[in-house]
C-alpha cells in the first residue's frame, strides 16, 4: 500500500494560488508518498500487465532487472501528490497538454516527492478568467533521483475581482 505524509516541512497551510501568485522560477515541493511491491502489482493488474510490473522473478530476466513500476503508475502517484500536497493551484490541476519522460524506474521501497517549477506565464486573451502556466513537474526518489518528468501547460485561474 502506497503512503502519503503532510506536505509543507515549513508548517505552512496551503493557500489556493492564482495565476497573479505565480512567478517564473518558482518551485513548489509535494510531501512523499512510499511506494511498495503491492502497489505496484494492483496497479499493474488492472491498467498495465506486463511480466516486468507483475512478477519479481520474472522481472529480473527484463529490461528493467527488477520490479518496476508502471510509467503510468509513477504518473499516477505523481498526479496524487500534486493534488494533495504539491502545487495549490485555485480551481484544481488543469493539463492542456504534456510531455512525459521516465529516466529510472520507480520501484519497491521507493519514496516519491513532486518538484514543481514555473516555467512560463502567459495571459489569456480570450480567457480573462485564465491564464496559461508551463511548468516542469519532477518527480524523485529519496535519493533525488528523478523517475519522472513531466512538462506541460495548465490552466490556470486568474484572481476574480473583489
Amino acid at each position: 500500500m502506497s503512503q502519503e505524509t503532510a506536505p509543507q516541512p515549513d508548517g505552512a497551510a496551503r493557500v489556493p494560488l492564482y495565476f497573479e501568485d505565480l512567478r517564473v522560477g518558482q518551485v513548489h515541493r509535494s510531501g512523499t508518498l512510499d511506494v511498495d511491491a503491492d502497489a505496484i502489482r494492483t496497479f499493474a493488474a488492472a491498467f498495465d500487465p506486463q511480466p516486468f510490473h507483475l512478477d519479481e522473478e520474472a522481472a529480473k530476466s527484463t529490461f528493467f532487472r527488477g520490479l518496476a513500476a508502471s510509467g503510468w503508475h509513477t504518473a499516477a502517484l505523481t498526479m496524487r501528490l500534486l493534488v494533495g500536497s504539491g502545487l495549490p493551484l485555485a480551481g484544481g490541476i488543469i493539463g492542456a497538454g504534456m510531455e512525459i519522460k521516465w529516466p529510472r524506474p520507480t520501484r519497491p521501497g521507493d519514496t516519491l516527492h513532486v518538484e514543481s517549477e514555473v516555467l512560463e506565464l502567459r495571459a489569456s486573451n480570450s480567457r480573462p478568467d485564465q491564464g496559461l502556466a508551463k511548468i516542469r513537474n519532477t518527480t524523485l526518489n529519496q535519493n533525488n533521483e528523478p523517475v519522472q518528468i513531466m512538462e506541460g501547460t495548465l490552466v490556470v485561474m486568474r484572481r476574480p475581482p473583489e
